[in-house]
């Protein structure tokens, strides 16, 4: 193999963010997806190599990878995109990397740990700012906390959605909020909601199964995980939906027609939009006699951040930093990783 690595999902608004990065850092990507005539727009805007493949065909999957020691796979919804790559790069030996925020997608990468261990692949699903940020939240507030039973994040300051970070919270609807009890994820019966201090003031938080609910476990092994976003009228809405609304909008035509909607939506946030956009996470850990310590950490905007993280990522996995079977961020290179990057502080409340 060479020493060089596979952007698939070039096409989407994540995809060509990333493209647009990697070609301003000085990096050549291979880029891949289904739709040729994009592929090869966005390829000749910057000079890189493209390969139009489809995820429904191994064979020119495989062969895709083979040119390639790592693939950062960008088309979402991993759900349904996830499996697939996972299957070819455990079989040609290449190093996954996603930006998924999905439980069930870490998960089953979790699951296939032995199995990738065994063909030298690592999985690190999550590479962007679902969830580096959060995961190293997660680490550092263990670090903090050692032997931590329950730990708290809450996200504040995301902005608009991309069209696949809008149809993976439409597919998500059918499954209810979940979170971490006793090492085990579960649906809460209710929607938990709490007050927290973003920086700014108490504000109002929902909670909501984000991809921490597993990776911050696997991470850090804390007992109790729950995840907050600061609550806003959708996620309000969402909150409130009945057990029937949610069985009703999970149905096949429901769904449908929630991601046509999404379409015609803007592709994502504008530059400038982006640029003056941040997010700020809040860590909070409790230990088994009830003292806590608390942390916050600010970043900047999200896709901003996911193009950075991810590519950095990328780098060292090219350098050789790579860990066999499934590995979280901060496991493979620390609590520490996000302050490394430009406008990420970390700052320690208490303790």
């Amino acid at each position: 193999m060479s020493d060089r690595f596979m952007i698939y999902g070039a096409t989407g608004y994540t995809g060509k963010l990333v493209a647009r990065t990697a070609k301003a850092q000085g990096l050549a990507p291979l880029l891949a997806g289904r739709n040729e005539a994009r592929l090869k727009s966005i390829a000749a805007q910057h000079g890189f190599e493209y390969q139009p493949i489809s995820l429904d065909d191994p064979e020119a999957l495989e062969a895709g990878l083979t040119q390639v020691d790592v693939v950062l796979h960008i088309a979402g919804p991993f759900s349904q995109t996830s499996k697939p790559m996972v299957d070819a790069c455990i079989r040609t030996g290449t190093h996954y990397l996603d930006i998924t925020g999905e439980i069930d997608v870490f998960e089953a990468c979790a699951a296939r740990n032995e199995e990738a261990e065994a063909a030298g692949v690592m999985l690190m699903p999550g590479v962007g700012f679902d969830v580096v940020p959060s995961d190293c939240l997660a680490a550092h507030m263990k670090a903090r906390m050692p032997d931590a039973r329950e730990l708290t994040l809450g996200i504040s300051g995301l902005g608009h959605m991309s069209h696949g970070t809008a149809k993976t919270g439409v597919e998500s609807i059918g499954k209810g909020t979940r979170i971490r009890r006793g090492d085990r994820i579960i649906t809460a019966r209710k929607t938990p909601r709490r007050m927290i201090d973003f920086g700014s003031g108490p504000k109002q938080a929902v909670a909501i199964g984000w991809g921490d609910v597993s990776t911050a476990w696997h991470s850090t092994h804390i007992p109790d995980i729950t995840v907050y976003f600061e609550s806003s009228p959708q996620l309000e809405q969402m909150a409130k939906m009945g057990g029937f609304m949610r069985w009703v909008l999970a149905r096949g035509f429901m769904q449908t027609m929630l991601k046509k909607r999404i379409e015609k939506l803007p592709e994502g946030p504008s530059d400038a939009e982006r640029a003056e956009g941040y997010s700020v996470l809040y860590g909070e850990a409790v230990g088994p006699e009830g003292e806590t310590v608390r942390s916050l950490l600010r970043t900047p905007e999200g896709y901003t951040l996911t193009a950075m993280t991810s590519l950095e990522i990328v780098r060292r996995v090219l350098a050789g930093e790579a860990q066999p079977g499934f590995r979280t961020p901060s496991s493979v290179f620390g609590p520490d990783f996000i302050t490394g990057f430009e406008g990420c502080v970390r700052q320690d409340l208490n303790g």
